[in-house]
């Protein structure tokens, strides 16, 4: 792709830019920071944006309509068939459900609490709280998000923690991204293993684990470093190549700029994000797209409503009592 020489080129030359890459890889761009139009492009990478205060005042209604139970057993039963024939042990599976909101995709992106957050005018807005990579001196870092339940359940980081089908599943993306790693980088290491974050939403907190693995770089030349890197493990699975084909079979559409990354050159770090947390706008309507890891245990229950629980707003509490409480969430059946 063009875009892996311009990221080689503004990287030499020390030009900041920001850049997005979709999954698969068909529409991706590249812009100088000083370039951006904050009118059509808004992004927030930590503590680098070009965004500014708009304070949003008004009584929120989200209704989520999660995609059918049918639907989803449909493409879970397919990734099972494959994961059983053995061409994948794990598969991210992810479908778009239609939300109903008064929010303006802008309205969202100033509201949601997350430090990666990326709005494309009446394309969608992404607001991740899961980092890809990061590089720095010399050096490269992954935090790979694999692993999630609802914080307000008894012993939830217990459970979280104890359960087989989630460490399994946190195992082989932490394989799979020091294997990515590996091939740019040396020492390649996992430096935290499965540590805690909580998430607040508009409905519930969350919990999910992540790590931490770093490796010295054995080249700066960012446009070969994510041509090898992509697309990001967590979101795929693994063997990621055979993965990402049945992926392209089992779920319905294109993913887009779902899962695709984005980030931020600033002339001397570069710091980037998985684009999950994702809202679409197609025709005036928005989707939500969601979903979660699926392995040979999966429970198809549990699977369906951890992609209902990732229909959520990550509410700044800082600003959210002045904001938009009282909040009215409807779920959809």
């Amino acid at each position: 792709m063009a875009i892996f020489q311009q990221m080689t080129a503004y990287r030499q030359q020390k030009i900041p830019f920001l850049f997005a890459i979709d999954f698969e890889g068909k529409e991706p761009f590249i812009y100088p920071l000083n370039e951006i139009d904050a009118s059509q492009i808004l992004y927030a990478v930590k503590s680098t944006t070009n965004a500014k205060s708009e304070p949003v005042k008004k009584t929120v209604f989200f209704r989520k309509n999660p995609v059918s139970s049918k639907t989803y057993s449909d493409g879970f039963e397919k990734v099972i068939y494959h994961i059983n024939r053995g061409d994948s042990y794990l598969l991210n599976l992810t479908f778009p459900s239609l939300i109903d909101t008064n929010l303006s995709l802008r309205e969202i992106f100033y509201l949601a609490d997350a430090p990666y957050k990326l709005l494309v005018k009446n394309r969608f807005v992404c607001f991740s709280p899961e980092s890809f990579v990061q590089i720095r001196d010399g050096k490269i870092f992954s935090y790979p998000m694999k692993g999630t339940i609802d914080a307000d359940l008894g012993n939830a980081e217990e459970t979280l923690l104890n359960d087989k089908k989630e460490l399994a599943e946190h195992h082989t993306i932490v394989d799979l991204i020091r294997n990515d790693l590996s091939q740019v980088a040396d020492n390649v290491q996992v430096n935290k293993f499965r540590y805690v974050e909580k998430i607040s939403t508009n409905g519930k907190s969350l919990l999910q684990t992540s790590s931490e693995i770093s490796g010295d770089l054995l080249t700066d030349d960012f446009g070969l470093i994510f041509k090898k890197l992509l697309p990001a493990g967590s979101i795929s699975g693994a063997p990621k190549q055979k993965t990402v084909e049945i992926i392209k079979t089992v779920e319905a559409t294109n993913r887009g700029f779902y899962t695709g990354v984005f980030g931020v050159f600033d002339g001397k770090t570069l710091d980037s994000a998985v684009m999950i947390r994702f809202v679409s706008q197609k025709d005036k309507q928005l989707f939500y797209h969601s979903g979660g890891g699926i392995v040979s245990h999966s429970n198809i229950k549990k699977e369906y409503a951890e992609l209902v629980d990732k229909i959520y707003l990550p509410v700044d509490s800082r600003t959210g009592r002045d904001a938009i409480l009282p909040l009215t969430i409807i779920k959809g059946d």
